[in-house]
């Protein structure tokens, strides 16, 4: 089996060395890099240093050195070709076929490559040439300086079927199609497929070129013409100007994405080199993953019309999916009606750092989209916008990061609807919201119309549930402002809870707000703080907000959520009994179906409150 060097460097381009590194070292990072004690040589003081950017290993105790086959072959003694395998199968590659075509392959592919580096020394020539005339006086009206052109190897392709062809004859035809320089269409002849255009290379990370983007110089569409996918170019895997923007951003410290080529080379005149572009496609998850190689937090600077922030928004649920901590993505929002180009030359530098200084993230982003997506007049709608913040945050894989969009939009939730004024709440009347963690719903219930359904909804609250919601409320004080209609409400059935409750709830009345150090004095009053303190002292039930070394968000999320448990469940069991007193009475099919109902209301409500229980993650 021959192996090219084109299918090495794409497995090194797509295998994270840290991550492989990390499953036999404890690595801790460290800058850009990370860094453990070497698995060469046995040493205290760390010295193995990893760099995900350059795809290398490096200890300063050993000088071991490597890439992540070399460090399969050395650290865990595979062979080279057992090494590659294994790395091929992690990034989803396919082994090369094991018979004697895959050399010729091989050698096919260096041939594309030297037919694509040609082309563009060739495309370089015509622009210089008589017939490069109005294409340089384009670029002159850009602003696009000589040096800046050859940075990027811009050139020309004339208007012609069969000039680049003849150039190139020495490739063969075949090769030249394949490169995606020439069109074959059926059995007629091959033709050139870029004429009349600006010819801007695109690069691989080693700076070979291995396609080509055409821009029209006058009116026209397509207004670009980028190269098809050959052996050499997967558009969604590669980013234009990788290989200037590496270096660059490694200096700046940031990665910035804008939209096209031209936006790249705009911000180039600007001084700013560490840009890139997808190629004509919306941001892939391969380009994320290249991206997040040069930069923890690239910044994606888009256009501020509608178009482009509904691009952002794609970009941004695209990558929920793969953020960690250090990978993540900020918006820089351009003024309406005006690419960096217009910026550049209105400003300079000063203008486009100034929409860079500040970019939004991520989290706020999809909080405001979100946010405006509907009107939230109406408790259905913002029961949905709640529901949809929930959905995208489940879609985050690392489950920390998770967790911290769980509890920040619940926050930011939190904080514009449930502290509303009480008289723009419905009063509770027994029926309560009944919240799952994936979304809202309402519903009522009717007050049991028999006594003996009256008293089970007197005294069927939960007791142990009761007396963690109270020791949670002395805990935590300053949660009891955004619950203190709902607590007023709870039918507990122990006088001793229900002194501690109503103390609370009256001195929030009385003051508006309370912290901790307020409480005791409170309690005292109020004759009941050795209740207070024997319900925090003995309580032992695994809630977060019964616990000091809890996530405050958490705590807080899970304790209004057992409150609504606490609320419902005697209005259900209350329901619950009335049906079942009915269907006694009756074989009539509806109250039968009103008892299941009810019955799976109730098991809901036991779900619930077993989930708070449990351990600390979604």
């Amino acid at each position: 089996m021959t192996l090219s060097p084109q299918f090495l460097d794409e497995l090194r381009a797509r295998t994270h060395l840290s991550a492989l590194i990390a499953r036999s070292v404890k690595l801790t990072k460290a800058g850009r890099e990370y860094k453990g004690c070497c698995p060469f040589h046995d040493e205290k003081t760390p010295s193995f240093y990893v760099n995900d950017e350059k795809g290398f290993y490096h200890c300063f105790g050993c000088s071991a050195h490597g890439d992540a086959i070399r460090f399969l072959t050395e650290a865990r003694g595979l062979p080279f070709m057992d090494a590659v395998k294994e790395l091929a199968a992690a990034a989803g590659l396919d082994m090369p076929a094991p018979d004697p075509r895959a050399a010729e392959k091989a050698e096919r592919q260096t041939g594309l490559t030297a037919a694509s580096e040609a082309a563009a020394r060739w495309f370089t020539e015509q622009l210089q040439g008589i017939g490069g005339a109005d294409a340089r006086a384009y670029l002159n009206r850009r602003g696009i300086s000589e040096p800046l052109t050859k940075a990027f190897g811009i050139g020309f392709a004339p208007d012609s079927r069969g000039k680049l062809k003849s150039a190139l004859a020495s490739f063969g035809e075949d090769a030249l199609i394949e490169a995606g320089l020439l069109i074959k269409v059926d059995e007629k002849e091959p033709y050139d497929r870029f004429r009349g255009r600006l010819m801007i290379p695109i690069r691989d990370q080693r700076g070979r070129t291995i396609a080509f983007g055409g821009r029209i110089l006058d009116q026209g569409e397509p207004k670009y013409l980028n190269s098809p996918d050959t052996p050499l170019f997967d558009k969604g895997r590669t980013l234009f100007n990788i290989d200037r923007a590496g270096p660059a951003s490694r200096k700046a410290g940031r990665l910035i994405v804008v939209e096209g080529y031209m936006d790249v080379i705009a911000l180039a005149k600007a001084g700013i080199d560490e840009a890139v572009a997808p190629n004509g496609t919306a941001v892939t998850e391969h380009q994320l993953e290249r991206m997040w190689r040069l930069a923890e937090v690239p910044i994606l600077c888009l256009d501020g019309d509608k178009a482009g922030q509904k691009a952002a928004v794609r970009a941004a649920l695209r990558a929920l999916p793969m953020i960690a901590p250090g990978r993540s993505l900020a918006f820089a929002t351009l003024p309406a009606g005006q690419d960096p180009d217009d910026l550049v030359k209105a400003g300079g530098a000063p203008a486009m750092e100034g929409v860079l200084a500040s970019p939004k993230p991520l989290v706020d982003l999809i909080w405001e989209s979100e946010l405006a997506a509907q009107p939230l007049t109406t408790p259905e709608n913002r029961a949905g916008l709640r529901q949809r913040l929930t959905e995208i945050a489940r879609t985050i894989g690392h489950a920390d990061v998770r967790e911290q969009y769980l509890a920040e939009f619940r926050r930011r939730f939190d904080s514009l609807y449930a502290a509303a004024p009480a008289r723009e709440r419905e009063p509770y009347r027994g029926g309560r919201r009944m919240a799952g963690r994936g979304g809202s719903s309402f519903r009522d219930f009717q007050r049991p119309a028999t006594e003996p359904a009256r008293a089970i909804g007197r005294g069927g609250i939960d007791q142990m549930l009761a007396r963690a919601v109270i020791a949670g409320l002395v805990l935590r004080p300053e949660l009891i402002g955004a619950h203190a209609e709902a607590l007023q409400d709870l039918p507990l059935p122990d006088e001793a809870l229900a002194g501690v409750r109503d103390a609370l709830v009256g001195a929030i009345v009385a003051q508006g707000s309370l912290e901790s150090a307020d409480i005791g004095h409170i309690l005292r009053t109020a004759g009941v703080s050795t209740t207070a303190n024997r319900l925090v002292g003995t309580n032992g039930l695994a809630f977060s907000f019964l616990r000091s070394d809890a996530d405050p968000l958490r705590a807080a999320r899970d304790l209004g959520e057992a409150i609504e448990v606490l609320a419902t469940r005697p209005a259900i069991d209350a329901a619950l009994a009335e049906a079942t007193r009915a269907f006694a009475a009756s074989t009539d099919e509806a109250a039968f179906a009103e008892q299941q109902r009810l019955t799976l209301e109730r098991a809901e409500a036991e779900r619930r409150l077993l989930a708070l229980m449990g351990p600390d993650e979604d």
